[in-house]
């Protein structure tokens, strides 16, 4: 299993501390090799991600410090939205507007390293399905900030870039036919659902807790099942509160039966640590072992397989319970 890191990334409001341990237990394991991703073009980014955004994120931070001197010690949030009845084609000159315009929450900060942060996460996961294609069995994009609550033109959730979906478009572009995405992480995985909602070639698949009691709140319900041309290509698995670790793996079972039925060529997993604890502290009681029989489980849908690293928490368990789903997975026959 190649896991591509880059060494020289820029850490974002803290979450380098989860990929540290995540590399540190890689390390102590000795489990697959190490690599630094190639610098991936913008481009490739426009496949997934409108380009008004892109260039609003690239370049938010400068606008940001010039606008005030006091703006270079604090972040930028968001503090108004563009709600139900208004126009969101037309991208307004103040700047505050615009980052209302291109987020989802008011938790999910610009700072003068998130572009670096973000765009160092999408070169992994597009290296990552990269080398799917050229005969790697799977791989690992190890990077942070998470990517899966990013739609084609907002960041939230702490995330910026979708590095599901761009790994997912990339194998489309680089001759598949069919790639589904398994989001395993507490929260329902919004943006995937959102850039793929109406299309056939990418199945969407998320087990996470009910949004009428979880974030993101207003996605994630059952009957979300596509649209267009995409209706019963997206799945949602809904977890009530109290659920436990046999409602997750039933909830995971079902997912894999509709992967196979689906026929995908690749499979891109957003895996997330944060179904580890009981659910006062977002999760699902699952333990460390049952992070190796999911990968295990994984592994036998008998699929290259991408793994992108979503949220985690808590931090003491994450490195174990992450490289437990990647070493279950390998060592599947």
């Amino acid at each position: 299993m190649l896991t591509f890191y880059n060494e020289q990334h820029a850490p974002h409001t803290g979450d380098s501390s989860r990929v540290e341990c995540v590399l540190s237990e890689l390390g102590r394991r000795g489990l697959g090799r190490i690599v630094t991703p190639h610098g991936v073009p913008l481009m490739a980014l426009e496949r997934t991600h409108a380009p008004r955004y892109l260039h609003f994120l690239r370049t938010a931070w400068a606008e940001w410090v010039a606008a005030a001197p006091g703006n270079a010690g604090r972040p930028a949030l968001a503090t108004q939205w563009p709600v139900r009845t208004f126009r969101t084609d037309v991208e307004p000159e103040s700047f505050s507007a615009r980052l209302g315009l291109y987020s989802m929450d008011a938790v999910t900060p610009l700072t003068a390293l998130t572009w670096t942060a973000a765009k160092t996460g999408a070169d992994c996961a597009v290296n990552a399905a990269h080398a799917l294609r050229v005969g790697e069995r799977a791989s690992f994009a190890l990077t942070q900030p998470a990517g899966h609550m990013a739609g084609a033109d907002f960041c939230g959730g702490g995330c910026y870039l979708n590095n599901a979906a761009l790994a997912a478009q990339h194998l489309l572009d680089d001759g598949l036919a069919r790639v589904a995405i398994l989001d395993l992480d507490y929260h329902h995985g919004n943006g995937a659902q959102g850039i793929f909602y109406e299309r056939p070639d990418v199945l969407c698949v998320s087990i996470h807790a009910d949004p009428r009691h979880a974030f993101p709140w207003f996605s994630g319900h059952a009957d979300e099942t596509g649209g267009g041309a995409g209706v019963g290509y997206n799945v949602n698995l809904v977890l009530a509160p109290g659920a436990t670790p046999a409602d997750w793996f039933a909830a995971l079972e079902t997912a894999c039966l509709r992967v196979s039925m689906f026929r995908a060529e690749a499979l891109v997993v957003a895996l997330g640590g944060n179904i580890y604890a009981g659910e006062a502290h977002g999760g699902f009681g699952l333990q460390s072992g049952d992070f190796l029989r999911a990968g295990e489980r994984l592994a036998w849908l008998g699929l290259p397989t991408a793994f992108m690293l979503e949220d985690g928490s808590p931090l003491r368990e994450l490195g174990t319970n992450i490289v437990n789903v990647l070493e279950g997975f390998d060592c599947a026959v």
